[in-house]
């Protein structure tokens, strides 16, 4: 957990908010900056850059120069991240997502994506396991809809496969002591023990394809940098049982639609949603805080404030790939050339351009959920694919 006595902001994997100090963060989390060396690095590796590496919206990492290290001599690794299925999904969770995706596409290796159903039971009291269930499948036909690798990605619904990960689960939860997650996370007495203990699941798909090949595979894990809590313990306690470190690649969060914070699937006018309709989307952008002057005039005077504007993160995070027409929404911004109204009309036709499209892949997706989905019946496969494909 870090809250910082001087500036009003809170970065836990369960809360943020505040307008975050990001190198402060880094510093309080023990993170290493992605630096141009690392990012010359990756380009070599991958031919180009991620436009949210050229922007530094991936900002932080762990031993990422360990993984660059083994695949330039030819050696594989695996990705992790995962999902936790409270709610439908917004928009700033595809950000890790669509730049997992490209890591996929680029090093062509296996990914295991954790849905932590398991999770939200244990830390929202007014969902059920069958509403989470819900949820959990349709996250998943939403994130198969950006166009994983339906071959190589696997779906860990923790209560799906628990036969498969507690043994593992256990073996690392032996390692951590109450002190070390009640430091880490901030626990109290009032927190129940599923809550103590789940950290201790989450590490498992970081050393389950070692496991299933009987020898040690380097896992890099991309994810928002709020959740590096759970895997500095995962570092910590996983080479004592004699895996590798994980290694990981943290992103900064799309701010909230309002002044501060993350977007957040409990606050619904904080957010986008993939299941917004037009009007809703209208109606949000519409209300959503921006670095704009307090009248038109003064605005075309002075020019409007990109760095503080929530619409503008979001051609930043998404919406403007395009280096060249991120830079001219800026300078027409920065020079009073475009309005707030405008910018958000413009907005608002690109979201639900990009929504419609998307339901339309989820459509298609949900055919392929069986066989990326681990079960009982298709676990041996799955197995059998991570051995012979780690084995060469």
């Amino acid at each position: 957990m870090s809250k910082d006595s001087e500036d009003s902001y809170v970065v836990t994997p369960w809360n943020v908010s505040g307008r975050i100090d990001y190198s402060k963060l880094i510093k309080k989390f023990g993170l290493s900056r992605i630096d141009d060396k690392i990012l010359k690095r990756i380009e070599n590796s991958c031919g180009d850059l991620h436009f949210l590496l050229k922007r530094k919206m991936f900002i932080a990492h762990r031993d990422l120069g360990s993984i660059l290290d083994g695949y330039e001599k030819g050696e594989k690794f695996f990705l992790y991240t995962g999902r936790g299925p409270s709610e439908n999904l917004h928009l700033g969770h595809l950000v890790p997502m669509m730049f997992t995706k490209w890591l996929q596409e680029k090093f062509d290796t296996f990914l295991f994506i954790q849905m932590t159903d398991d999770e939200k039971f244990l830390f929202k009291n007014n969902l059920s396991l069958d509403q989470i269930r819900k949820y959990t499948y349709d996250n998943i036909a939403d994130i198969m809809a950006l166009g994983f690798d339906v071959e190589k990605t696997f779906f860990i619904v923790d209560t799906e496969i628990i036969k498969e990960l507690y043994p593992i689960a256990l073996a690392i939860a032996k390692k951590i002591n109450f002190s070390n997650v009640k430091a880490v996370f901030g626990m109290t007495n009032e927190s129940n023990i599923g809550q103590i203990f789940y950290t201790a699941l989450q590490s498992v798909p970081a050393v389950l394809p070692s496991v299933w090949a009987g020898k040690n595979i380097p896992c890099l894990i991309p994810h928002g940098i709020d959740q590096d809590p759970h895997f500095r313990i995962s570092r910590d306690v996983l080479p004592r049982l004699g895996f590798l470190k994980p290694a990981s690649i943290q992103a900064m969060m799309i701010p909230s639609l309002k002044q501060d914070g993350k977007m957040s699937a409990s606050d619904p006018d904080s957010a986008i949603f993939l299941s917004d309709s037009p009007k809703d989307v209208k109606r949000k952008i519409a209300r959503a805080f921006t670095g704009g002057r307090e009248s038109a005039d003064l605005q075309r005077k002075l020019g409007g404030i990109p760095d503080y504007c929530t619409v503008f993160n979001y051609y930043k995070f998404l919406f403007a790939p395009d280096d060249d027409e991120l830079l001219d929404i800026r300078k027409r911004c920065l020079k009073g050339k475009i309005l707030c109204g405008e910018d958000k009309l413009l907005l608002v036709e690109k979201i639900n351009s990009f929504l419609s499209d998307h339901r339309k892949k989820k459509e298609a997706a949900a055919k392929f959920i069986d066989k990326v989905v681990l079960t009982d019946k298709n676990i041996c496969e799955a197995k059998e694919k991570i051995r012979n494909f780690f084995s060469n």
